[in-house]
């Protein structure tokens, strides 16, 4: 088809200026980055999907998933000061334990104990497997959220949801590989979840839950002039590309053209709960015409991995780093208002995803940044729980992982791991595993060195798989 005599005297340059005005919305860099074929699995994984659902602020493991009945019987005794050295630029303080501030429970099928807190999530918990003997390196928020999704904590890194892209790419070139649900900015912002010195198509594509969850997914133009304009930039692309050694940069930026107009496309209906079953919403706990509770985010999450995304997160956080998990200097019991919001819906999203028969290829990873002090932060009598990443609790459900199992042992107060320690890059590495992809291959070259996502570290803690 030849085309218009007016764009025939354009340069490509000038098509691109223009296409700014028009269909250049589609190739809004902080929009969308395109799928990539990624790369053969390095072995046969047993999930194909990942699930993120990452709790910001750091929950307390002791109030949670890991009971300490020592806690309860020595409720305001002291332990002494810290036996180390102050960090952070916090002056050593006496140490009185602080009980739990909610019962635990078994559940009815495996005996895993899980808090009141989480009465929904205690009833899958015969799905999943509870990691009690996490820890991590640094104790303020932006380091440690840092290094749970990139593995650094003090270099900007590529993100694990970008690092799966890069390896195993989308099952659907119409959508991106790699998306992130986050309401409200998170510590560290975009960072948590960028491609960073990996191809720009692998970052996280933001979707805000709301009335318009993706800028531009209407077009400004009408659908045939947009399709012309799109195909002869392609042609245009193309021409360039074959002249500049299959340039990666421009090969990316053509991608982009490409998953944007499959968003415009899929995106509406994907994302829309409408048609959801009313039993199902209920299930969720979500109300009819709901677009932005952490129950329809998890609807949201079901549906794009039922399309083909590789890789979700689901940031939770009421209101950014002002009004999350974080107990520092203040009271415990605002942790019922968290739990409150995600605990029916993330139980509900593992039920669904079983009923559906894609539990076993899902991978679900609930987790948070570090742990709460077994002691009480302002001293005898306080509420509050200081930053703790030498132990604390995650899980894993689906994807091949053992249910009903619980891995690794803290001692009787929660403060220090007794048995089998899984460090972040542990957890990074089982991950990659689980999805076909061995961290120590799983390699990009930049400036003059091979990096990984678990750096020089990680072991796959293979005593979890089923």
């Amino acid at each position: 088809m030849n085309p218009h005599p007016y764009l025939q005297k354009m340069s490509r340059r000038d098509l691109l200026r223009s296409a700014s005005l028009g269909a250049g919305s589609l190739f809004v860099p902080s929009l969308v980055r395109g799928a990539e074929p990624g790369f053969l699995p390095h072995h046969q994984g047993t999930a194909k999907h990942v699930i993120m659902l990452y709790m910001s602020g750091g929950y307390s493991h002791v109030d949670t998933f890991d009971p300490k009945p020592r806690l309860i019987r020595d409720h305001d005794v002291n332990i002494g000061m810290e036996n180390r050295a102050s960090v952070s630029g916090q002056p050593k303080v006496e140490r009185y334990l602080k009980a739990p501030s909610w019962e635990f429970k078994p559940n009815r099928r495996c005996g895993t104990e899980v808090s009141e807190l989480f009465p929904h999530i205690r009833e899958i918990m015969d799905e999943a497997t509870l990691i009690r003997s996490m820890h991590a390196d640094h104790r303020d928020h932006g380091e440690a959220t840092l290094q749970l999704h990139t593995g650094s904590t003090g270099f900007a890194m590529p993100s694990l949801g970008a690092w799966l892209s890069y390896g195993l790419g989308s099952f659907n070139p119409n959508l991106p590989s790699h998306v992130v649900i986050s309401e409200f900015q998170p510590y560290n912002g975009a960072q948590i979840w960028d491609s960073n010195f990996l191809p720009a198509t692998h970052a996280g594509v933001r979707i805000l839950p709301g009335d318009e969850p993706l800028p531009y997914l209407k077009s400004n133009e009408p659908r045939p002039l947009q399709e012309l304009e799109l195909g002869l930039l392609d042609s245009l692309n193309r021409d360039h590309l074959s002249t500049r050694q299959a340039d990666p940069k421009l090969a990316a930026r053509m991608a982009t053209f490409k998953t944007a107009k499959g968003l415009q496309d899929l995106a509406p209906e994907v994302l829309d709960l409408s048609k959801e079953p009313a039993y199902l919403l209920k299930e969720y706990g979500a109300e009819p015409g709901d677009r932005t509770s952490y129950a329809a985010q998890c609807l949201m999450a079901r549906r794009l991995v039922e399309q083909g995304v590789r890789f979700v997160e689901i940031i939770d956080a009421v209101g950014a780093c002002r009004d999350n998990w974080d107990a520092a200097h203040r009271d415990i019991g605002s942790h019922a208002k968290y739990a409150k919001r995600v605990d029916q819906p993330i139980a509900a999203l593992v039920r669904d995803l079983k009923r559906r028969g894609l539990l076993d290829e899902v991978l679900l990873v609930f987790c948070t940044e570090f742990g709460r002090s077994p002691w009480a932060q302002d001293g005898k009598g306080t509420k509050s729980r200081n930053h703790h990443p030498f132990a604390f609790s995650c899980w894993l459900a689906g994807g091949g992982v053992k249910g009903g199992h619980v891995h690794g042992k803290t001692d009787d107060i929660g403060n220090l791991i007794e048995e089998d320690p899984v460090h972040i890059h542990d957890f990074h590495a089982t991950i990659l595993h689980i999805m076909g992809l061995d961290h120590e291959r799983l390699t990009y070259r930049h400036a003059g060195r091979d990096f990984r996502l678990t750096d020089v570290h990680g072991r796959v803690v293979t005593e979890i798989m089923a």
